[in-house]
């Protein structure tokens, strides 16, 4: 025993000496402390960016609609009208959200966290409902475009935003205020936890308030916007169709008049120039926006749906529980939502990115200084030109 003391002592005093310096307990609290730091600031950053994209850009939709008259049209409004519901998703959801993420626990007490609750719920379920609302315009504009003036009248409209903007009430504050959206021992923990907010639900108001919020509408959206798929990809053939049997036609009447002998004949008057044909220019037009919707309609879907999965899942599943890190991402990945809208107007639209880059060039046009200097610049410019055109002349 005493050999084996000396022959492996050395070697365990070499071992604890190295496990002392490698992980002291103070160096490694300090690395963790970096690394949350370093966490704390990603997270910040990312939410904050989130939330000034949502503000501002559909801050600018609403703008641009308003200043140019060409976007003045009804599908316009419904979009000014999701803007405006993006908009506060960003201002009252997301906020009190990253607060939460951030500092880790819920700073404005028991009545505010059903306030946070039951807006959260209420703009997600209006943005969705407004998306079912534009599916529903597409579908008219294109599949009955001559009936479209009748049925979709600024009476029309206005019933159709005032329930969205009104039916999600009964989904969101009343059940929630109420207390009927969640059981009795999670009341009673609520209770004794004023620092925590948490938004679990009963498995009733679950199903129920996914399928008024997302499922269903959903589902219209989905149908809705098939068919109006099958309907322009009709009218593209038809489209088609017609142009090369009008060339056809064109191509017999010459052949047909050459062997007559027509070709000595004093050629005919000109025919005064026919105005341009509108309703293939405006079918293209609203293929075009039925395209962007049903590319906004798609980004929704995709933004939203691992949120309601995950809303189903551990609602209807006892045993399953999620971390802290996946329910955060569910949260943020639908509200990167509200902040794509305007990206998407602008990427695929036309007359909404013309309509940007105007209302940005007036917004930047106010700070002055700059501007008036290189104006200075440019109107010096024809100045010398004239009086080189002058001196020109006079000689």
């Amino acid at each position: 025993m005493e050999v084996n003391n000396t022959i492996f002592d050395p070697t365990f005093e070499t071992i604890m000496t190295t496990t002392k310096y490698s992980l002291d307990p103070s160096e490694d609290k300090t690395q963790e402390n970096h690394l949350d730091l370093v966490i704390l600031i990603s997270k910040a950053t990312l939410m904050g960016f989130i939330v000034l994209c949502a503000l501002f850009g559909n801050l600018l939709v609403i703008v641009s609609v308003m200043r140019h008259r060409k976007l003045r049209v009804i599908t316009n409004y419904f979009v000014v009208s999701l803007a405006l519901a993006d908009m506060l998703v960003a201002i009252f959801a997301m906020t009190f959200n990253a607060s939460v993420e951030i500092s880790g626990r819920w700073l404005f007490g028991y009545f505010m966290c059903d306030v946070w609750n039951s807006l959260d719920v209420f703009f997600s379920t209006v943005s969705i409902l407004h998306l079912c609302c534009i599916s529903v315009d597409r579908y008219y504009a294109i599949v009955q475009p001559l009936d479209y003036p009748l049925i979709m009248t600024n009476m029309r409209l206005g019933t159709m935003l005032s329930v969205v903007w009104c039916s999600p009430t009964v989904m969101s504050f009343l059940p929630i205020f109420a207390g009927w959206y969640t059981t009795d021992s999670h009341l009673n923990w609520r209770k004794s936890n004023p620092n925590l907010c948490s938004f679990r639900v009963n498995k009733v108001y679950a199903v129920i308030s996914s399928s008024v919020s997302f499922w269903v509408p959903g589902m219209i959206m989905i149908a809705m916007y098939y068919k109006i798929y099958r309907e322009a990809d009709r009218q593209e053939r038809m489209l088609y169709r017609s142009k090369v049997a009008a060339a056809l036609l064109n191509k017999h009447l010459q052949i047909n008049g050459i062997s007559a002998g027509l070709a000595g004949l004093p050629p005919p008057e000109p025919l005064p120039e026919e105005p341009p044909i509108t309703s293939s220019s405006k079918m293209k037009r609203e293929r075009k926006a039925a395209r962007t919707l049903g590319i906004i309609m798609s980004a929704f879907l995709a933004c939203w749906l691992p949120f309601f999965l995950w809303y189903l899942i551990t609602a209807l599943c006892d045993s399953c529980e999620s971390g802290q890190i996946v329910t955060a991402v569910v949260f943020w990945v639908g509200y990167l939502n509200s902040a794509l809208n305007p990206l998407i107007y602008a990427y695929f639209n036309r007359e909404f990115r013309a309509a940007f880059r105007k209302t940005l060039e007036s917004c930047c046009s106010i700070f002055g200084p700059a501007t008036d200097l290189r104006q200075r610049k440019q109107d010096l410019v024809p100045s010398n030109a004239s009086s080189e055109i002058h001196v020109q002349r006079a000689y």
